[in-house]
């Protein structure tokens, strides 16, 4: 009797990467010239959420490149900063948080079922909490779901991990 295979789709990243991405930022921020002396700040918070405090909306913005740059060079997708709106903090600064997004919400892993059931291939996936599981007796069943996935990772908000394959 043939085995079943199985794969489970997830959506997570690493937490030391991105502690030591925002320990980069943080160092840089004492180098830069246009950034010296402008009191910023980066904090990483509980690992949910990365708050950026600087003077004024330009050097926001510099400092929000210089993250994205630390993340890509440590192999973290950009898509996991779910960027919230600019606020104003104390002393005429401005504030701006990013969640940090872990996991499928329940939306997403439906959108992922139904555009593996629009293959057509003879696997099943199943919503298993934040994860979506996707089982078939064939493998290349299951390389041609990955393969597909890859090639639609525009279409999802959130970057897409592939996890124990059996």
């Amino acid at each position: 009797m043939a085995k079943d295979c199985s794969f489970d789709i997830v959506s997570e990243y690493d937490k030391q990467e991105l502690v030591n991405a925002v320990d980069q930022v943080k160092r840089e921020l004492t180098t830069r010239f246009d950034l010296k002396n402008s009191n910023s700040a980066v904090e990483l918070e509980q690992d949910k959420e990365i708050t950026i405090t600087t003077n004024d909306e330009m050097k926001l913005k510099n400092i929000l490149d210089i993250l994205q740059s630390k993340l890509v060079k440590r192999n973290l997708s950009i898509k996991i900063l779910d960027p919230k709106p600019v606020e104003n903090a104390l002393g005429g600064n401005v504030r701006q948080v990013f969640a940090l997004k872990k996991g499928l919400t329940q939306e997403l892993a439906k959108k992922i079922v139904a555009d593996i059931k629009g293959t057509k291939l003879k696997v099943q996936a199943s919503i298993q909490g934040e994860q979506v599981r996707v089982t078939g007796k064939d493998k290349d069943d299951l390389q041609a779901v990955i393969q597909m996935l890859r090639q639609n990772a525009d279409s999802y908000d959130v970057p897409l991990q592939f996890t124990n394959y059996r």
